[in-house]
């Protein structure tokens, strides 16, 4: 992917603008999970039916991310990633003056529509403005944000959802995201246009059965942990008698996992290679998670189980995305993005399994539930590995 133009030099500011951006959109992402108790008792919905919300945010983005950033692949990338921040925007104050659940599905389409320009068109920004040598460290820098959201905003948003009310965290998402649209327009080189990746190309990757069967595993392994990850809020209420301040502490907890999962799966992908990484981590995932179906457990117990969830749930990106990009070749861009979306199909289809769960058997199965997911995502694992894709190449 290349600039029609020559690239201007980057701004300095620019890499950690995008990853603040990235930062923002993971909080206003996944918020949900922090504020799903007392959103759903607000709106006198069950958890099952609450944690649709997220549901219906992964399935937006899956859909609308290729499609858009496809559609948009020649307007300027400060247009596209200003407009982004402008859809979030408003997608924020939808949900906090929502007086019925539509509104907070529409609020979550709008989300997904700005957070699916926004990721991928930022991670193309960064790769084409820097030189080959620094890319890999520049996108790592870029996607941080998204890792730090987990650490710091979805617990903060918690907080200030079981202190002051639901409302306040969307506020607060509103509050982030206005500043950004000035700063994307100030800091992102105007004019600056890559070849764009069309539908047609988008297609040709979707088509192929064998690259697809290998990309889904994102959505399968992901899936399982969104089957319990949902409704870990209302499940460490009702067990361990959790208020604001103990499942604050376990989200963090988690988001410290996740930080470390991304460090930790880079050093064992380069020391043992995606298939034996991705299946421990497939196993570890069907040991840990039903564990949370045991509860209540001492304090330090159930820290240390979110921590080895987390930490081993995060770790599976940088075997998988080595995995694609060995044999995906020149498509490699194309096949990442689609990787991209199927994260939301993931979190999507495992919110729905678990809110399955829950009416059926209640919201202590979930554990359980996320354990036999995990058993399934082994089982794609090994029958993609069985059929690897063959290397792909430009028509």
């Amino acid at each position: 992917m290349q600039s029609s133009d020559m690239a201007p030099a980057p701004d300095r500011l620019l890499i950690p603008l995008l990853s603040l951006g990235n930062f923002v959109i993971g909080m206003g992402a996944f918020v949900i999970v922090g504020v799903l108790e007392p959103l759903g008792a607000d709106m006198q919905r069950s958890a099952a039916s609450a944690g649709q919300l997220l549901t219906v945010y992964s399935i937006a983005y899956a859909i609308l991310s290729p499609l858009l950033v496809a559609l948009s692949g020649r307007v300027g990338r400060r247009r596209v990633l200003a407009s982004a921040f402008v859809l979030f925007a408003l997608a924020a104050v939808l949900s906090a003056v929502a007086t019925n659940f539509a509104m907070l599905n529409i609020g979550r389409v709008l989300a997904a529509a700005g957070a699916g320009l926004f990721t991928p068109v930022a991670a193309a920004v960064a790769a084409a403005l820097y030189p080959e040598a620094q890319r890999a460290r520049v996108l790592a820098s870029v996607f941080f944000g998204l890792t730090l959201s987990q650490v710091l905003g979805v617990p903060v948003g918690s907080w200030i959802a079981y202190s002051f009310g639901w409302r306040w965290a969307f506020w607060l998402v509103l509050a982030l995201t206005l500043p950004l649209i000035w700063l994307t327009w100030r800091r992102v080189p105007a004019g600056l246009r890559f070849q764009p990746v069309s539908l047609t190309d988008l297609g040709h990757v979707l088509s192929q059965g064998r690259v697809m069967l290998a990309v889904m595993f994102t959505g399968s392994f992901l899936g399982s942990i969104y089957v319990l990850y949902t409704y870990v809020a209302p499940l460490l209420s009702g067990t361990m008698g959790y208020g604001r301040d103990g499942i604050t502490a376990i989200l963090l907890v988690f988001g410290l996992g996740a930080v470390g999962g991304n460090i930790l799966g880079g050093f064992l992908a380069d020391k043992l290679g995606w298939k034996i990484t991705l299946t421990a981590l497939c196993l570890c995932q069907m040991s840990v998670m039903p564990l949370f179906s045991l509860l209540p457990v001492s304090d330090i117990a159930l820290v240390a189980i979110a921590f080895f969830w987390a930490l081993s749930g995060w770790a599976f990106m940088a075997g998988q995305q080595m995995r694609l990009i060995n044999f995906a070749g020149a498509q490699a861009p194309v096949v990442l993005a689609v990787n991209a979306a199927a994260i939301y199909i993931g979190a999507a289809i495992g919110s729905a399994i678990g809110g399955l769960v829950i009416a059926g058997f209640g919201i202590a199965a979930t554990g359980f539930a996320a354990g036999c997911c995990a058993c399934l995502a082994l089982l794609h694992l090994w029958f993609s590995v069985r059929y690897p894709p063959r290397p792909q190449h430009s028509p």
